[in-house]
């Protein structure tokens, strides 16, 4: 699979909320201004522990640039009256997702409602 229809694969699992099929590797990793998630499965647990906080999004794409197995996509990500502006790097590897690393900021202080349970996890995958 060429890596833009992978890419477009990524973004409809998210808008549809089926993130237990996100087209990536079990060694995934994701990096972000939260830290860095190692492994599908943490991933998939970590979204299953903040669903509210991961689901119900429209994705506005702006840019996107492909270049063999990796691509830059910069997309505001909207769900419901909040908007969060975000450019990620994708790698790919056997037409899977290995690595994304994603750069966005939240202004002020993330609200009770943002932040993220279970950061014992997120500690320990730091």
């Amino acid at each position: 699979m060429e890596l833009k229809k992978l890419v477009e694969v990524w973004f409809q699992k998210w808008e549809e909320g089926d993130f237990l099929n996100l087209p990536v590797t079990e060694n995934f990793k994701h990096t972000s201004p939260y830290g860095t998630i190692d492994g599908k499965q943490n991933y998939i647990n970590l979204v299953e522990a903040n669903k509210t906080n991961f689901l119900g999004y429209h994705f506005i794409l702006h840019d996107e640039i492909y270049d063999g197995q990796k691509a830059c996509v910069r997309y505001t990500a909207v769900q419901g009256d909040f908007r969060l502006d975000v450019s990620e790097w994708y790698y790919a590897k056997d037409n899977l997702i290995e690595e994304i690393v994603a750069y966005y900021n939240i202004e002020g202080e993330v609200s009770e409602d943002r932040k993220l349970s279970n950061p014992e996890e997120y500690e320990k995958n730091k």
